[in-house]
């Protein structure tokens, strides 16, 4: 496979039980994945911190980033890599300032190109447009084109998440530094086995 296929960033599912760690733990030393994100339904900061402990365990000794989707004071608290901030630019100068130079923030801008500029110019460390399908497509979808021109005019790293399917990952393969999964796989009966089928189609 390239070298220059994007990478892998996966996307926890809304909810995790007990056993989630170790199904992580499985697909992280078969797959190489660069980060995972926590990104959970709930707001309560017991099961949040919970999930932070018992996801780090897993990524630290296997060196996999971990950040959390939006509570930067968590991963601050907590010893995470950094945050994903979920409503574009808006929150990306305030979290680089609380958490430091070191620390991964992440913008998810959907579709608009001026978002994720601006979230650049305020120091994410990436950017993130989508979806691209999938049921939550909406009426303003990122397009394959918003990726091709971003790879050449912009550098800060930008990932493709949403509805991706191996039909977009092979049209992706070429213009996203990162590709984030997240329901494609947990949803199957094997995610490991899908993650892999994905993979497959980034062959440039």
């Amino acid at each position: 496979m390239s070298e220059d296929v994007p990478q892998l960033y996966l996307i926890s599912p809304p909810q995790i039980d007990a056993g989630f760690p170790d199904l992580a733990a499985r697909i992280l030393d078969a797959a190489p994945v660069s980060c995972l994100r926590i990104d959970l339904a709930t707001r309560d900061e017991d099961t949040l911190l919970r999930a932070c402990d018992l996801l780090r365990a897993v990524t630290e000794p296997r060196d996999v980033a971990l950040v959390i989707a939006d509570h930067w004071k968590l991963a601050e608290r907590t010893g995470l890599d950094g945050v994903h901030l979920s409503d574009g630019a808006r929150q990306v100068r305030k979290a680089r300032a609380d958490l430091g130079a070191d620390a991964i923030v992440g913008a998810f801008c959907g579709a608009s190109s001026h978002d994720g500029m601006t979230a650049g110019e305020m120091g994410a460390d990436y950017v993130s447009f989508g979806p691209l399908g999938g049921p939550d497509l909406g009426d303003d979808p990122a397009e394959i084109d918003l990726f091709a021109w971003w790879s050449e005019m912009i550098e800060v790293p930008v990932v493709a998440e949403g509805g991706l399917d191996p039909e977009l990952l092979g049209r992706l393969a070429s213009v996203t530094d990162f590709v984030a999964l997240g329901e494609e796989i947990w949803r199957s009966d094997d995610p490991l086995a899908t993650l892999t089928a994905l993979r497959s189609a980034l062959v440039v």
